[in-house]
């Protein structure tokens, strides 16, 4: 009997143990099954990202390039418009260009329309970070390659080209030239750009790792003029009347120092002031000894170096270059301004 016990005792061990074994068999089949399907899942999530990066962009079908820039009453953006107008054209593209004025709105319907003409690429100086962004996204979406020029949007992977002028090193190059001329101290104000464009923030940001450095250098006012010279003319006034003892003024572009430099000789002020972009109007300042210096934006060879990208990306698939490019500033100032014209630096 007990013998008999011990024979079902140890069979029914043994049924257990098969069980087990069969039971972790499974859950172990399962587990690799899992990690299988996890495999290729990630695998295929891989590829299509690499066929979405890889994806390119044919053109609408027409020999048309859209130039899309902000008022062409700015020089600048007048010699971005020009510059590219001219080396399409030499390309053998038809050009249509206009301006946006910094409309987003405005922006979209210019999109629209180089959509609807079956436009082969599109250049664009944007009229806002995150406003551009589904503009350029609509005309990918149609086969249509974007090529931003002078100001960056907040996305990558939806145009083709971010080219832009090195802003930040441009102001603090040029803050330094500025810092000197103050004596590294004095009361100071600044007028910024427009708060929908990157570059605004940049430059101050950058104006400001320099100056705030100086102690002795105290900000008593900050206003945004909106890159435009009345607005600035106006700001200045407003300024100059609450602190007639201001020694010195930062600016985000050439335009607003145009103002500020008019307000100031309305009171027959002659103080430090800077800008950006690099305009005849500013050089002009700087050699009559109403302004100090600018950081020279190179956007000519911007718009130049966007439309010879578009060109060989339609032809061969790949700008050869990464998406966002940066083009350093020059600091101009009296020992150099003479090298300077139409937003060209030629060395002599």
């Amino acid at each position: 009997m007990k013998v008999k016990k011990l024979l079902a005792g140890l069979l029914t061990a043994a049924m257990i143990g098969t069980m087990m074994m069969g039971c972790s068999s499974s859950e172990e089949a399962s587990t690799e099954g899992d990690a299988s399907a996890e495999t290729t899942q990630a695998a295929e999530e891989t590829t299509e990202e690499t066929a979405e990066e890889a994806e390119v962009l044919p053109g609408g079908g027409s020999n048309i390039i859209y130039v899309i820039t902000p008022s062409v009453s700015n020089p600048a953006f007048k010699t971005e418009a020009d510059t590219a107008t001219a080396k399409a054209e030499e390309l053998g593209y038809e050009v249509k260009a206009a301006s946006h004025d910094d409309d987003p709105t405005k922006q979209t319907e210019l999109f629209d329309n180089a959509i609807a003409d079956k436009a082969a690429a599109i250049i664009c100086d944007n009229a806002g970070a995150d406003a551009t962004v589904e503009a350029v996204r609509k005309a990918r979406e149609a086969g249509i390659p974007t090529f931003l020029i002078d100001r960056e949007i907040n996305e990558e992977g939806v145009a083709i080209s971010q080219i832009v002028a090195n802003n930040y090193q441009g102001a603090k190059a040029i803050a330094e030239k500025w810092v000197e001329a103050m004596g590294e101290k004095g009361k100071y104000a600044e007028l910024l750009g427009k708060e929908s464009d990157t570059n605004a923030g940049v430059r101050s940001s950058a104006f400001h790792e320099v100056i705030d450095q100086y102690p002795d250098l105290e900000m008593v006012a900050q206003q945004t003029a909106n890159w435009e010279k009345t607005e600035a003319y106006e700001k200045m006034e407003a300024i100059i009347q609450a602190n007639p003892d201001l020694d010195g003024v930062i600016c985000g572009n050439d335009t607003m120092l145009e103002g500020v430099c008019a307000a100031l000789a309305a009171h027959d002020m002659t103080l430090p002031v800077i800008g950006v972009d690099g305009s005849d109007e500013a050089a002009a300042l700087i050699k009559s000894a109403q302004a100090t210096g600018t950081a020279l934006q190179q956007f000519a060879l911007i718009a130049e170096m966007a439309v010879e990208q578009a060109d060989q990306y339609l032809k061969e698939g790949t700008t050869g270059q990464e998406e966002k490019q940066l083009v350093d500033c020059i600091a101009i100032t009296a020992d150099n301004v003479d090298n300077l014209q139409t937003f060209v630096y030629t060395e002599k």
